[in-house]
């Protein structure tokens, strides 16, 4: 089977491959300390029409942030990502990743036993 085939949708997709694409500590680190801070930088853009032009700049940049330090975590992994389709699917899967995809892997535990395998 292709690791672009999608069967079951983008979700499940991804946590299909989730595992195998983030075992280094380094990006396990990196998304530990930046997923949080996309998701902070998504509220304040979103809440940017009420709370001002500050929000957003600190929104988007927040969120570029996270997006920059995960990209350079991912290259020291030995399983490459799936190549995006396009700008959509690029924004899909990173939105898909932060909110949804990395907490589900540290609610599951997947998080922490990673971490523990990376060490030895």
């Amino acid at each position: 089977m292709d690791a672009d085939t999608r069967s079951g949708g983008l979700l499940a997709w991804q946590w299909s491959l989730y595992r195998e694409g983030h075992r280094d500590r380094r990006n396990l680190a990196l998304h530990a300390l930046t997923a949080p801070l996309f998701i902070a930088g998504t509220c304040a853009l979103v809440l940017s029409p009420l709370a001002g032009v500050g929000a957003a700049v600190a929104g988007a940049a927040a969120m570029l942030g996270a997006l920059v330090a995960q990209g350079r975590g991912h290259a020291g992994e030995a399983a490459r990502p799936v190549a995006f389709r396009g700008p959509g699917d690029f924004v899909a899967r990173f939105f898909a990743e932060q909110w949804v995809t990395f907490p589900r892997f540290v609610l599951s535990g997947g998080f922490a036993a990673a971490w523990r395998q990376a060490g030895r």
